[in-house]
């Protein structure tokens, strides 16, 4: 377990060379860069907000592209696509895509006027098809509907919000005038009535007065007939819809730029990030300071590489004691997966080891022994060695996470068959239903859970006290190098000495022994011993746990207190049980799917029946009880074992580096 031993850089340069330099930087992604010091009359920061906003501009134009693009000509994707990573880029590709970035702008603004285009367009059609609606109920009238009349007449082309005869219309004028109309209904609906009335021109004024308070509600004007009018629209709407083809066309055939606008969007990303960085950077008139903290294995090659390519100075030194050092955690192969898992509790505090090295046995362990079927496990196994072997480009941080998953299904494997569980029972269930032979099941090498829970109870307890206890032997061990011998032995050998002891002692009792159905009962006099043993420890507890106090009764007070800690390792040690638990559902869950899919027996039916159930039934129990694995698993180190002896606290390294989404500029260092 390590911690990586970090150096405060201090690198001073010509200032002409301050973008060249950032460049190298930002692609090395190996320095953490600090803010600059405070202005005074020599060096000061400029103020790159404006550039910076621009680049953001651009990228986010770059982004709306591909979104069109998207919506347009989806990309094709692979079933691995959410794990294939960024594409890799050599110094040599990234200047060389660079250089078309003027015709690759010119691209993006077409796609989006393209866009804008299809935008307007497209709301035209609900107006073409309103207008097209409204001529429905007038379809049958041959004059257009913005007729008025002749020189001696007034025409009315209009419509009622209701079902009304011509015999009520007729009634309901003469009410209001005495003035002769000739009515012509046009079509009539439950909702609404549409008429032509015409009447002498003298007579105008008192009909359209008689009309107004009747409710009538002009038609649509058009200068020609309503069946024209509609046949020009329905022409308009498909000139509408070739013009939307042509735009989707130009812009599918766009998609091939979709590559250089991914790229664009990188760039201009990356731009704004070193223009953040030099916002932040001590300048003078010539020369620029950058200041920060490396991992120490790579200072180094950095220095070495960047007096090569640059006239700068440069200077590693150790930080101070009360510096905010960020943490960056270096472990091998079999630990490095779980780095992931110690990151999202806390990253170590100053001076706190990184136990990702003794977290990865016991997560593996543990993970495998909640899930506990070897088919599973293959299953687990198979994925992620197929995912990591075709995304060879895959991030690091997913390919850690595989990795975990990968060695978590290699110890699912290894206690399936210890438990005799491939699929459940799917073994014996097949070989009885399909093929008459009950003799054939895949027998455990140790045990099956389902039938001697008891005993899986209590491995399940010896195995939370291996883990408690090797909690307490890591802090131990960092208080011996930290030379605090007698807090190792105040803060752990006396909890060794108490919690031990009574555990001992609790095997002396034949009521205990035969509850956990366990084949031994220690003798009184270990009993006796261990009693003595533990009550040392509970003595040396209550007499330290305050040594912080002067008071004596403070002391005495606050020791009572810390003794009764010793309940807290009780409920940690019940809290293993969840193996049983989580053991036991994932494997009866799947007898039951078992027998369910065999209820029909040995027919066509049943073999459709039972690969139905099968298939369904067991991707849902794996789905369901591998992430009940994942979540219990990090409870027990979370709470459990990191409780004993881990703070964390520790600042992640946040390196400047290539934060793109799409591609990643490396550049080949010989270290």
């Amino acid at each position: 377990m390590a911690v990586v031993s970090m150096k405060k850089a201090l690198i001073c340069g010509m200032k002409k060379d301050r973008r060249a330099v950032l460049d190298f930087l930002q692609r090395q992604g190996v320095l953490e860069i600090s803010a600059g010091m405070e202005d005074d009359a020599i060096f000061q920061k400029k103020d790159a907000l404006s550039d910076k906003t621009e680049q953001e501009r651009e990228a986010a134009l770059a982004q709306q592209a591909l979104e069109v693009l998207n919506q347009y000509a989806p990309e094709e994707k692979g079933l691995l696509a959410s794990f294939a990573g960024r594409e890799i880029l050599s110094v040599e590709q990234y200047d060389e895509m660079r250089g078309r970035d003027a015709e690759t702008r010119e691209v993006i603004q077409k796609i989006l006027n393209l866009s804008k285009e299809m935008g307007e367009l497209r709301g035209r059609l609900p107006k073409l098809e309103q207008q097209r609606e409204e001529l429905v109920p007038w379809s049958a009238l041959d004059i257009p509907l913005d007729f008025e009349g002749t020189q001696n007449t007034r025409a009315f082309i209009g419509s009622f919000p209701e079902q009304l005869s011509p015999e009520s219309l007729a009634q309901a004028l003469a009410e209001q005038t005495e003035a002769p109309v000739e009515i012509s209904l046009v079509s009539s609906s439950k909702i609404q009535s549409c008429y032509f009335l015409l009447c002498g021109v003298q007579d105008a004024p008192a009909v359209e007065e008689a009309l107004k308070a009747m409710g009538l509600q002009k038609a649509p004007p058009s200068p020609v007939t309503p069946a024209q009018r509609s046949r020009e629209l329905t022409e308009e709407t498909e000139r509408v819809q070739e013009e939307m083809r042509q735009r989707e066309k130009e812009l599918a055939d766009l998609a091939s730029w979709r590559k250089s606008i991914k790229f664009y969007q990188d760039d201009h990303r990356m731009q704004a990030e070193k223009l953040d960085v030099l916002g932040n950077l001590s300048q003078s008139r010539s020369v620029f300071l950058i200041s920060g903290y490396v991992p120490e294995p790579r200072t180094d090659v950095l220095e070495r590489e960047l007096s090569q390519r640059f006239d700068v100075y440069t200077e590693f030194s150790e930080p101070a004691e009360d510096e905010d050092v960020p943490v960056l955690l270096h472990n091998n192969k079999f630990s490095e997966p779980v780095e992931g898992i110690v990151e999202g509790y806390s990253l170590p505090g100053k001076g706190e080891p990184d136990p990702t090295a003794v977290t990865a046995p016991f997560y593996y362990i543990l993970f495998g022994l909640m899930l506990s079927d070897a088919a599973y496990g293959l299953i687990l196994v198979g994925a992620c060695a197929f995912a990591m072997k075709k995304c060879p480009h895959m991030e690091a941080g997913m390919r850690k996470t595989l990795r975990m998953f990968l060695y978590c299904g290699i110890s699912t494997i290894f206690w399936g068959l210890m438990f005799g569980s491939f699929f459940g029972d799917a073994v014996n269930v097949i070989a009885t239903t399909f093929f008459n032979r009950p003799d054939i099941r895949l027998a455990p090498l140790w045990f099956e859970p389902v039938s001697l829970p008891m005993k899986m109870l209590v491995f399940s307890f010896c195995l939370g006290i291996i883990h408690l206890f090797t909690g307490l032997a890591v802090k131990l061990v960092t208080l011996l190098k930290s030379g605090d011998v007698t807090d190792s032995i105040y803060d752990v050998i006396f909890w060794y000495m108490l919690v031990g002891g009574c555990i001992v002692f609790l095997l002396t009792m034949p009521m205990l022994t035969n509850m956990l159905e366990l084949s031994f009962t220690l003798p009184a006099p270990v009993g006796i011993g261990s009693a003595i043993i533990a009550g040392i420890g509970l003595v040396g507890i209550i007499l330290t746990s305050g040594r912080e106090s002067r008071n004596w009764g403070k002391r005495l007070l606050k020791g009572i207190y810390g003794a009764y800690g010793v309940t807290s390792y009780l409920s940690d040690i019940l809290s293993y049980s969840r193996l049983l638990a989580l053991g036991l559902a994932t494997s009866v869950i799947s007898t039951v799917f078992n027998q369910l899919g065999s209820m029909l027996g040995n027919s066509i039916p049943g073999i459709i029946l039972f690969v139905l159930v099968f298939l369904i039934g067991h991707t849902l129990n794996l789905a369901i009880n591998a992430m009940g694995a994942y979540v219990h698993t990090n409870r027990l180190q979370y709470v459990e074992f990191f409780g004993k002896f881990y703070d964390g606290g520790g600042r992640k390294f946040q390196p400047f580096a290539v934060h793109t989404k799409y591609y990643n500029v490396k550049e080949d260092i010989q270290s």
